[in-house]
């Protein structure tokens, strides 16, 4: 699908608060998503020299506020090619193009109060954010047996977005499958490498839902990648998918108070769609663009 544009904006602009860079309202399994992990697809450094400078003044800053914050390694969103969605007759084929980054370059380009000076000019979405970090974030739609969506009200002490409205997510994570480089060891090649790095799109989101909802993996069923949106502020980029749970609302709400995360978020909420609805102008751009997706596949399923 297209790029496309949506939400209310909350980002002090006269902007939409996302754009939709892929959506597979059918829904996608684990078979119609590949990765390609590449070095072309890390971030190229900015030409400003005092503006490249400053993403390190801005950690370094961070850092003596809050010592325990950490440099995690993460996948950076490069792009996608996407196959086969206008044949029926063919089955549709994501492949995500990925890089690495980290978490602070993150803080020091897509969170930058400069961050637009970083973004490129271009109608193309991967150049135009050739300067920013853009780790691919994830998020998860999950649907519990009574029909209700799970959304988390973010902890007033989290860097990000505080107090908003979220859906359970955070990033698949290059360590845990033993991405620390470009440079493999020699007994991983590049098609085991984009094998294990698309694996663990699916396997993180997974990992989330039972981190920071306290839902046992057991009861969740396969994750169905939706799409990827980027919110318009900070350009930051997410992928999503729909998760379901074979649980009632009633049931997580007790699972959630022993959560391993818990202290990212404050309440856990079971709401219909119409409920959710409602919600989304207090989400994050990326997470109503994660509403927006969701509500695709829910029309989509509707069609004869």
């Amino acid at each position: 699908m297209a790029e496309t544009e949506g939400g209310s904006g909350t980002n002090g602009h006269d902007l939409p608060a996302f754009n939709l860079l892929l959506s597979c309202p059918s829904g996608l399994s684990p078979s119609q998503v590949s990765v390609v992990f590449d070095q072309s697809y890390d971030r190229i450094p900015h030409p400003d020299i005092s503006l490249e400078n400053s993403i390190s003044e801005i950690w370094d800053r961070r850092v003596q506020q809050n010592p325990s914050l950490f440099n995690g390694l993460k996948f950076r969103y490069g792009g996608h090619v996407l196959s086969g969605s206008s044949d029926s007759s063919q089955e549709t084929h994501a492949c995500l193009h990925l890089g690495l980054t980290d978490y602070r370059t993150f803080v020091g380009t897509n969170l930058n109060p400069l961050w637009e000076r970083f973004l490129f000019p271009s109608e193309d979405d991967c150049r135009r954010c050739q300067h920013t970090s853009s780790p691919l974030g994830n998020g998860a739609i999950v649907e519990t047996s009574d029909g209700k969506i799970l959304v988390l009200q973010r902890s007033t002490n989290v860097g990000e977005f505080p107090g908003s409205f979220v859906f359970p997510g955070g990033h698949p994570e290059p360590r845990e499958i033993g991405i620390t480089s470009h440079h493999s060891d020699g007994l991983l090649n590049c098609q085991m490498v984009n094998r294990k790095v698309s694996e663990e799109m699916f396997d993180s989101i997974i990992r989330e839902v039972v981190e920071e909802i306290g839902v046992p993996a057991a009861n969740l069923g396969k994750p169905i990648f939706i799409g990827i949106s980027r919110r318009v502020l900070n350009v930051r980029p997410a992928a999503f998918f729909f998760i379901k749970c074979s649980l009632q609302s009633e049931d997580i709400q007790q699972l959630y108070s022993n959560a391993e995360d818990g202290y990212e978020s404050t309440k856990l909420y079971a709401v219909s769609m119409i409920e959710l609805e409602g919600m989304t102008s207090k989400m994050p751009g990326c997470h109503q663009g994660g509403f927006a997706l969701y509500k695709l596949m829910v029309d989509a399923a509707e069609v004869p």
